[in-house]
C-alpha cells in the first residue's frame, strides 16, 4: 500500500495529540488509583513534541519513593516533593511556572540553609526555579534543573514587607554585578557572602554557579579555610543569583555523578581566565531557549515511566 506524504503528516499530528491528551489527563486526575494501567508513550518519531513540553503539560509528581535518573542536564526524577512557595523564611519567586519541586534532599537543603542565614542576620531567602514535577527539560530558561538537584537563590535577601501575590510573579532582584568594571556591585555585601558560605560548606553541595566577580569576590574576602571555595564555580549568567546543586542522593542508584571540581579553591589561573577573555560580561536579555529541543528519547528509558506514571 502506497502511503501519500499527507497523510503520513495527518498520522503523526493525531500521534502528537494523543500524547498531549494522555499528558493533560494526568495533570486533572484525581489521586486514586486508576482501572487500567496508563499506556506507555509511542516510540519516538520524527515529529513528536519536544520533551520539555510533555513534562511541563504534568502538573504533578508521580507517586512512591524518590528516585533520580540521569544527568542533570538528561533527567527526569520520580517521587519529587515540592517547596512550599511561602514560609517564615523564605518565598518563591514565579509560583505559577510550577517549578518548586525537587529531591527530599533539596527541599531539606533550603529549609537548612534558610535556618542557617537566619543565624547570620540574614531575613530569609527567595527562591527561583528547582525543577518540575517530574523533573525533565523545561520549556525555557533551563538547560539543567532536571533531575530535582538544582536550585537557584537569589542573592537578594527576603525583604523586610513579604512580596505580594502580584509582586512574586514580577519582582526582578538586582544584579550582584558591575558590568563595567567587572567587579561585585553595591548589593553585594556581608549578606551574600554569607549566603554563599553556609551553602557552599553544605556536604551534600556539589556545585554552586556565580558570574565571575562574585567568585573573585569571594577569594578576594575569605579569611581561614577555604576549602569550600573549591564549589563555587565560575560561569556566564548567574550575575543576580546563586545556582546550586546537589549531589546524587545515595538513594538513586540511576543518578548520573558530576565530575568533581578541579582540586584547589578555584581562586587562581582558571579565575583570571575569565578575565583575561571576558566575552561572557553581558547581561542576558530575555528568557533562554534551548537551541536544539531535547526528545525523550534522548533521556533515560525510565523517565518514559516516570511521565506517564499516575501520581
Amino acid at each position: 500500500m502506497v502511503v501519500s506524504l499527507a497523510e503520513v503528516a495527518e498520522i503523526r499530528v493525531r500521534r502528537i495529540g494523543c500524547v498531549l491528551t494522555l499528558l493533560l489527563g494526568l495533570a486533572a486526575c484525581e489521586a486514586r488509583p486508576p482501572a487500567v494501567a496508563p499506556s506507555p508513550l509511542p516510540p519516538a518519531v520524527q515529529g513528536d513534541p519536544p520533551a520539555a513540553q510533555l513534562f511541563a503539560a504534568v502538573r504533578g509528581p508521580s507517586s512512591g519513593p524518590a528516585r533520580v535518573f540521569g544527568s542533570y542536564t538528561r533527567g527526569c526524577i520520580a517521587g519529587a516533593e515540592q517547596l512550599a512557595t511561602d514560609a517564615p523564611r523564605w518565598q518563591v519567586l514565579n509560583p505559577s511556572r510550577n517549578r518548586a519541586w525537587g529531591h527530599p534532599s533539596l527541599i531539606r537543603f533550603i529549609d537548612r540553609l534558610a535556618t542557617d542565614v537566619a543565624a547570620d542576620g540574614v531575613r530569609g531567602l527567595l527562591l527561583g526555579d528547582l525543577g518540575q514535577p517530574r523533573g525533565g527539560p523545561s520549556p525555557s530558561d533551563h538547560n539543567s534543573h532536571q533531575s530535582g538537584l538544582d536550585a537557584d537563590i537569589w542573592l537578594t535577601p527576603l525583604p523586610a514587607r513579604r512580596l505580594d501575590a502580584n509582586e512574586v510573579e514580577t519582582f526582578e532582584p538586582p544584579s550582584m554585578v558591575d558590568f563595567d568594571t567587572l567587579t561585585v556591585s553595591h548589593y553585594f555585601g556581608a549578606a551574600q557572602v554569607a549566603m554563599l558560605t553556609r551553602a557552599a560548606k553544605a556536604d551534600e553541595v556539589e556545585r554552586i554557579f556565580v558570574s565571575p566577580p562574585i567568585k573573585r569576590a569571594l577569594c578576594l574576602r575569605t579569611k581561614g579555610e577555604r576549602a569550600w571555595l573549591r564549589k563555587v564555580r565560575p560561569w556566564p549568567g548567574h550575575y543576580s543569583h546563586m545556582h546550586v546543586r546537589l549531589a546524587c542522593p545515595a538513594d538513586s542508584a540511576g543518578c548520573n555523578a558530576q565530575e568533581p571540581p578541579p582540586e584547589g579553591d578555584g581562586c587562581g589561573a582558571e579565575l583570571q581566565s575569565w578575565f583575561d577573555k571576558p566575552d561572557w560580561a553581558r547581561p542576558s536579555v530575555g528568557r533562554y531557549e534551548p537551541d536544539k529541543a531535547i526528545r525523550l528519547d534522548a533521556l533515560p528509558e525510565a523517565c518514559r515511566t516516570v511521565l506517564t506514571e499516575r501520581g
